[in-house]
């Protein structure tokens, strides 16, 4: 009977320790999961990218200062170089959670020209900046023309797939202090 009993606890710790499988570090799970999310955001869909080629209207849309919605954030430069040229307005073209991501997309505007900024906000997101401005009306007006330039020269899905971002989803920022 004693035999029995202790064959009955050695097998029991041995199903019950026998399926435990070792625990990954909380680094390791946290980077892969920032890993998968900058994936997901960086993954483009065939569907998504054939509905915009489709639902692109004739001329891209403008918008005036008056109907346009800003979004307001406490955000501070990334580099120091570049805290004279974040203004109160500014043209935000993409927010990234990695800054690999975000480094990559402002070389990618730089090499087209522009004076691209990063900025972080207080939630650690970073914000890539093509153009800032004091006044509202002069980023929204910078905003459109850039959105036109692109936009005449190629469609939106042939955008989204080289620079790897939506060309329908820029925004203004109102920096907080």
């Amino acid at each position: 009977m004693k035999k029995l009993i202790l064959i009955g606890v050695v097998a029991s710790f041995v199903i019950a320790f026998g399926s435990c499988k070792p625990k990954q570090s909380a680094y390791k799970s946290i980077y892969e999961a920032a890993k998968d999310r900058e994936m997901d955001d960086n993954t483009i869909s065939t569907t998504d990218d054939e509905v915009a080629s489709v639902s692109k209207p004739a001329t891209s849309p403008s918008y005036s200062s008056s109907t346009e919605s800003v979004r307001k954030e406490k955000v501070e430069p990334v580099y120091e170089s570049d805290a004279n040229n974040l203004k109160l307005y500014s043209v935000v073209v993409a927010a990234m959670a990695m800054k690999p991501g975000a480094e990559s997309l402002k070389q990618r505007f730089t090499n087209d020209g522009y004076n691209v900024i990063l900025a972080r906000n207080e939630q650690g997101m970073y914000r890539v900046i093509v153009a800032s401005y004091e006044s509202k009306e002069q980023a929204v007006a910078k905003k459109n023309e850039i959105l036109n330039n692109y936009l005449s020269s190629s469609d939106i899905a042939t955008l989204k797939s080289r620079y790897g971002i939506p060309f329908n989803d820029w925004w203004i920022l109102q920096r907080e202090y």
